[in-house]
């Protein structure tokens, strides 16, 4: 069984830049904290329509990612637990050691990895870097977002256990990387309508993928803005 320790971090509203509010900034719980089927006690977010919510409840960023950006950009000391906005924060389950579907055990809770994270343009006001968010994207470091199936309370250093996995065919990185870098493949997209597991918003996107043989314009998630 797959088992690994987490830290667990939450965050407060506050201001990114002159015109925009985050709860990007993450810290460690210091005190056991109850988990719901919408996140944390006490964890916020600033855009409630594309974060958070019973599919988003959780986000985990791998550690592994930490060193890799801290190559790139050294100049920065930024690149730690909470600096991407994750809720867990654990090594050993990154993107391709990780599926849709994978079911684990948080303390009291039980949660489930629902979709890979579709990363957003505070990240690149976060970071002081103006491509941030489609670097993750490109990179395939973004993290996934997690649904919470029992809820329980968590302490702030506990283990993560994985308990099944019904879907080893989809690693988060293999769907993230065909969703953004083959977003029209007719199989791939029936595959991802056809996993109970999947969040809805992932299962509506390639609904509308097959339908329309469209890909959704992604500047204003991305950048902030939009071309159309």
């Amino acid at each position: 069984m797959l088992t690994t320790n987490v830290t667990v971090l939450s965050g407060t509203i506050q201001p990114l830049t002159t015109s925009l509010t985050s709860a990007i900034k993450k810290a460690p719980i210091i005190e056991p904290t109850w988990l719901s089927e919408l996140g944390l006690a006490n964890d916020q977010q600033a855009d409630t329509k594309h974060h958070g919510g019973v599919d988003r409840a959780l986000h985990l960023y791998p550690v592994e990612h930490y060193l890799s950006w801290q190559r790139s950009y050294p100049e920065r000391n930024c690149f730690k637990a909470g600096a991407f906005g994750e809720n867990l924060s654990a090594q050993g389950l990154t993107e391709t050691e990780v599926c849709i579907g994978d079911v684990f055990q948080l303390g009291d809770a039980v949660i489930e990895v629902s979709q890979p994270r579709s990363p957003c343009f505070k990240l690149n006001h976060r970071f002081a870097i103006p491509n941030m968010a489609l670097l993750l994207q490109v990179n395939g470091l973004a993290g996934y977002l997690l649904r919470v199936l029992q809820p329980g309370n968590i302490a702030p250093n506990t283990q993560l256990s994985l308990i099944s996995r019904a879907f080893p065919e989809l690693t988060v990185k293999e769907v993230a990387w065909r969703f953004f870098n083959d977003p029209l493949n007719e199989a791939f997209l029936q595959q991802l309508v056809a996993c109970s597991a999947l969040s809805e918003s992932w299962k509506v996107k390639a609904q509308q993928r097959l339908e329309t043989s469209k890909v959704e314009d992604w500047n204003s998630r991305l950048f902030g803005f939009n071309l159309g």
